[in-house]
């Protein structure tokens, strides 16, 4: 509704903050001292409201009170959420039809991308958002296109670290990249875990798969400290342990993509790893059985895990695209390269803790 507008009179005087008329103008349709005249949809209506000065007059004793009233919402504002919600709605069933009539394409290692983007991912945004509160940085140095191989820090008793630098990565970079993680064997010998890490877009960490998904322009994700980094106990948190034998230096050597070293700040304190049950571990086929300050004296409840602040920092990339193709086979360039990453992961690391004022905040 548009703002209702000041009729002027010739002759209006003002004594004490109302409004009275000249006696020689009034007649049946005067009005009464104190009211004013505004025109809302054609039609003259009697209100009392804030003040504004008559058009070539002074502001003071001249001025009119009038009514300013608030724009109705846009027409169709409502209609359009309902459209929205209905677009949703509609978009859902779609997807579960393809679900059901297995109308959907999965790559060769088993990735779905339709099933990452529309239920995986929305399943644990809430965990990255809200509980760990991951903040991002460095972002712009993972290209915007073609094969990388992403070299983080491994830590927390649980993998949450690749599962958070997944969404990272998935929902900060402008080109919206999936990052594929290279996962032990025994993610894929778990049942359910098996087909949740591969329509994530996991796949074996071998050099085979590695080498295939770096020549096909992806992005891939690589823990070399596997389970000695994330079944480390808690007091040598952030200190990184030994990176194998390099190999995933020769690996990107071989596809000639650069290195992007990844350091990832409040993953050690999730699961604060006090001891470990070497006897369960070898009855269970598990590389290690963590003993928490809550698990597994809380029994289901000691798993959840502690809410601390991430930070997870994407560094500078190490091109590799300059060395020759003998250069794989060279074990001290490959020596050197592993050790810049590591040096440069832990250096990142030390900074960012460094600059964290809590481990919760």
């Amino acid at each position: 509704m548009a703002d209702a507008k000041v009729i002027p009179f010739d002759d209006d005087r003002t004594r004490g903050g109302a409004v009275q008329r000249s006696p020689r103008r009034r007649g049946a349709g005067s009005r009464r001292k104190g009211e004013s005249a505004v025109v809302r949809d054609g039609h003259q209506s009697r209100e009392s409201g804030e003040v504004q000065a008559l058009p070539g007059r002074a502001g003071g004793a001249d001025d009119v009170p009038v009514t300013r009233e608030k724009p109705e919402p846009p027409q169709g504002a409502a209609e359009a959420q309902d459209g929205g919600l209905e677009q949703r709605i509609a978009g859902g069933l779609a997807f579960l039809r393809k679900r059901l009539t297995g109308d959907y394409e999965v790559d060769d290692f088993g990735y779905d991308a339709e099933l990452t983007d529309q239920v995986l991912m929305s399943l644990l945004r809430p965990v990255y958002e809200k509980y760990f509160r991951v903040e991002v940085k460095g972002i712009e140095n993972i290209p915007a296109d073609g094969g990388a191989l992403i070299v983080a820090n491994h830590s927390g008793t649980l993998p949450m670290d690749g599962l958070m630098m997944q969404v990272a990565v998935h929902d900060n970079h402008p080109a919206g990249r999936h990052l594929r993680l290279l996962a032990a064997d025994l993610v894929f010998m778990l049942p359910v875990v098996n087909e949740l890490a591969r329509k994530l877009g996991h796949t074996l960490a071998c050099a085979e798969d590695a080498s295939r998904l770096l020549h096909q322009g992806e992005l891939v994700g690589v823990m070399p400290e596997g389970f000695k980094g994330l079944g480390k106990p808690f007091g040598d948190r952030y200190k990184l342990q030994r990176f194998g034998r390099g190999g995933f230096v020769s690996t990107a050597l071989r596809a000639g993509t650069p290195i992007i070293p990844c350091s990832i700040v409040g993953a050690e304190e999730i699961y604060p790893m006090i001891g470990n049950s070497k006897t369960l571990a070898r009855l269970l086929g598990f590389p290690y059985f963590p003993i928490t300050p809550t698990f597994p004296w809380l029994g289901p409840l000691g798993a959840v895990p502690l809410p601390t602040k991430w930070t997870i920092q994407f560094g500078e990339p190490i091109p590799t695209d300059g060395y020759p193709p003998e250069a794989a086979e060279d074990p001290m360039l490959m020596f050197n390269l592993t050790d810049q990453v590591r040096e440069q992961i832990q250096h990142t690391l030390y900074k960012l803790l460094v600059q964290r004022r809590s481990v919760f905040f």
